[in-house]
């Protein structure tokens, strides 16, 4: 049988939101390690492409595409992860002379915003997937739609770390901004 909304208290709502975030922590964790060891394998790819074609006189066909999926998946990744954060640049001259009220509408807003984008990278993203579905990379032998999936991918992160930030502010509970990532106690 389901609780009414009505009947949980404001504490047993932050301990929910807790548990939400510790478990979001460990995909923004995954996630950034993810693109961390893209990252690194892109410039392996890279440095493997320079080597064959300066020194063996040969070039390998499937390093650069490989590299760009590889690029497209850590900069998605890591800019959810940003979001999550509380990373990303913000113009905050007007949010020093409101009150704090007025400054969580205001995060809420532009959460709320990001949110829509990230709708809109799962949406876009997951059409051009479609229609690059049946088109097929020559030098790697895979479906061109796998040059599409850093969108979506990024695109599902950026929705649900900004929910967790609405949800966090709603319950009371404090959420990063850029450079007070540590205020945040999951």
């Amino acid at each position: 049988m389901a609780v009414p909304l009505s009947r949980i208290s404001g504490v047993e709502v932050q301990d929910m939101m807790k548990a939400v975030a510790r478990a979001l922590r460990h995909v923004a964790r995954v996630a950034l390690w993810l693109a961390a060891a893209g990252l690194i394998l892109m410039t392996v790819f890279i440095t493997a492409q320079v080597v064959a074609r300066y020194i063996f006189n040969d070039s390998l066909v499937w390093s650069e595409p490989a590299a760009v999926i590889l690029m497209g998946w850590f900069i998605f990744l890591g800019a959810a992860v940003g979001i999550r954060e509380g990373y990303h640049l913000s113009f905050d001259v007007l949010l020093y002379f409101l009150p704090e009220t007025a400054k969580l509408w205001l995060y809420s807003i532009s959460d709320l915003v990001v949110v829509g984008f990230g709708f809109g990278m799962v949406w876009f993203g997951s059409q051009l997937a479609l229609s690059a579905w049946d088109v097929k990379l020559p030098s790697l032998g895979i479906s061109g739609a796998f040059d599409f999936l850093p969108i979506v991918g990024g695109g599902v992160l950026v929705v649900l770390f900004s929910l967790e930030r609405l949800a966090r502010r709603a319950a009371g509970m404090p959420t990063a901004r850029f450079g007070e990532a540590d205020l945040v106690e999951d």
